[in-house]
């Protein structure tokens, strides 16, 4: 049997006796497929360094992070640091035929990038098809040496992830329900840090236990690794303090429940002041549309440090699955920090005015069971995959891949949350929208209608953005903005639309490269509800796009 060996090295440079800060982190990634673990039946999945979930890389702000990943899996594979705004290291990103080509079965390729500017809790996962519902691991990013958090200093921190899973093989069944024209399968259970819990069929091994210590406070770093679950997340009897969202503080809040979509994370100070016993955790789904997902809650277990061997569990009631009121109020709650130190630097003018509209479609198939497959589209338009990644293209000028007429508006108007349009065919193409360097932009995105309406986290690479509105219905371009909030709107790399409404960010376009916009729910990725903005140069070397690495993986 053939032996994995992971060697992870933490490198620093110091010159005599002085501390440098910024230092080059050293990681290796063995990705492969053959893992023991047989969970909810199933019997080979793929993982990174034989881990599910994979390891955690740490680093401090402004650190430089190589990660040199070897694909021994079977299939083709890359890895995105999501959250990370790959300042000018776009070559690094990692999103399949968008940055990069593929890692290819027995290749290599080192991932180079430095974190400028962040800290906080990002994740990263395998950005190719499916393999994300078990390839992906945390990203702790601490402040700067001698810098403390700007909220109450825990005593200890704890990783939280949540995910899903399936029992048969997922990439199988994609491929399957691309032939067929049908949605994918839903998962077969939730996990928190890769347990379902108690559920029949599914081996727990005792299940995931935070435990804790009486008057200690812990700053929970929770990510939502699922590929299409939003989650409600609740420890039996206790509060939390929100203080950070996908890598940005916010300004704290208590709340019992805590909201958060596939991309998204949420830092959370949790103070064990409950008496010494076991309090149940849950993962419940939320979903306001009529959409079927899998409505297991996985759960675990607080546990108090002296707590007896056997003793009665604190249970919680969780959410109703659609509730709708409890999602806004946790979101309608975010706020930047906007301190002195870390200021909201909201873009107050505006170069590019954008409007998107999301939604799914029914096109033409004649190899499909019913002769139409289901499809999504932003701005009516259906992403079609290339064959060489959009930013070699765009970088070597290679003509053909794709063009830059993607609409800024939707291409015919309707009543976007009312009755959908006779014609429900959206339009195919490999199409990318054009932005100035340093250039302003507000978008707005709304949710459409069309067969269904339904919320949709959207993911921004190379960026974080400013949700400056969000409202029911369809948005008004003239008395919608008269309420955007400019002063403290909360910093995200991952946004909610609204079932039926509308979500309005803005972001300055200050990182040259090729950036991919999607939907976070993994089906809708699948079906075309994608884009890509192409963000110009700006003048001398220091605002332009550097040239590829040698390594990097050819199509």
């Amino acid at each position: 049997m053939m032996r994995y060996i992971l060697i992870t090295l933490l490198v620093a440079f110091s010159a005599g006796a002085a501390v440098i800060e910024s230092l080059v982190r050293h990681y290796s990634f063995l990705v492969v497929l053959k893992n023991e673990t047989k969970i909810c039946g199933s019997k080979f999945i793929t993982t990174v360094n034989r881990k599910f979930p994979g390891p955690t890389l740490y680093a401090r702000e402004d650190d430089t992070v190589i990660v040199r990943v070897t694909n021994r899996a079977n299939h083709n594979l890359t890895i995105h640091w999501h959250g990370v705004r790959q300042l000018r290291s776009g070559w690094a990103d990692g999103p399949a035929y968008i940055t990069q080509c593929p890692i290819q079965p027995g290749q290599n390729y080192v991932y180079n990038f430095t974190l400028h500017g962040q800290r906080g809790t990002l994740f990263w996962h395998a950005h190719i098809s499916w393999i994300r519902a078990t390839v992906h691991g945390a990203i702790v990013i601490l402040p700067k040496l001698g810098v403390p958090y700007p909220f109450t200093n825990p005593d200890k921190e704890k990783i939280i992830i949540l995910g899903e899973w399936w029992k048969g093989d997922v990439e199988d069944m994609v491929q399957k329900s691309l032939v067929s024209g049908l949605p994918p399968t839903v998962s077969d259970v939730h996990t928190i840090n890769g347990h379902p819990g108690p559920v029949h069929g599914c081996a727990t091994n005792g299940g995931f236990t935070l435990h804790v210590e009486s008057g200690k406070t812990y700053l929970l770093r929770i990510i939502n690794a699922a590929l299409n679950e939003d989650f409600f997340f609740k420890i039996a009897g206790h509060r939390f303090s929100i203080v950070e969202v996908d890598a940005s503080y916010t300004k704290p809040f208590e709340t019992e429940t805590i909201f958060i979509s596939p991309g998204q994370t949420t830092n959370a100070l949790l103070t064990a002041d409950k008496p010494v016993g076991k309090y149940l955790i849950t993962a419940s789904p939320f979903m306001d549309a009529p959409v079927p997902i899998d409505n297991l809650t996985a759960t675990a277990f607080l546990r108090y440090k002296g707590t007896p061997k056997n003793p009665t569990i604190v249970l919680t009631q969780v959410p109703a699955q659609n509730s709708t009121l409890l999602t806004d109020r946790f979101i309608d709650s975010l706020r930047s920090l906007n301190s002195e130190e870390y200021p909201a630097k909201v873009p107050q003018f505006i170069d590019h005015t954008l409007f998107f509209t999301i939604g799914v479609g029914i096109n033409p198939c004649e190899t499909c069971v019913n002769g139409v497959r289901i499809v999504a589209a932003v701005n009516n338009v259906t992403f079609l995959m290339p064959e060489i990644a959009l930013l070699q293209s765009h970088y070597y000028k290679i003509r053909g891949v794709f063009t830059e007429d993607f609409p800024g508006n939707p291409p015919f108007v309707f009543d976007y949350t009312g009755k959908p349009p006779a014609n429900i065919q959206t339009t195919n193409g490999t199409k990318v929208y054009r932005l100035r360097y340093n250039s302003n932009v507000q978008l707005v995105i709304q949710d459409t209608a069309v067969i269904a309406p339904e919320s949709h986290p959207i993911h921004l690479h190379g960026f974080n953005v400013f949700v400056v509105g969000k409202g029911s219905g369809n948005f008004d371009p003239i008395e919608d903005p008269k309420g955007f909030n400019l002063v403290d709107p909360v910093e995200r790399n991952t946004f909610g639309v609204p079932n039926g409404g509308w979500t309005a960010i803005r972001f300055k376009a200050d990182n040259p490269g090729v950036w991919f916009l999607h939907c976070h729910l993994e089906v809708h990725t699948t079906w075309g509800l994608k884009m890509a903005f192409l963000v110009e140069n700006g003048e001398g070397p220091n605002e332009s796009l550097p040239p590829p690495p040698r390594d990097l993986p050819r199509c």
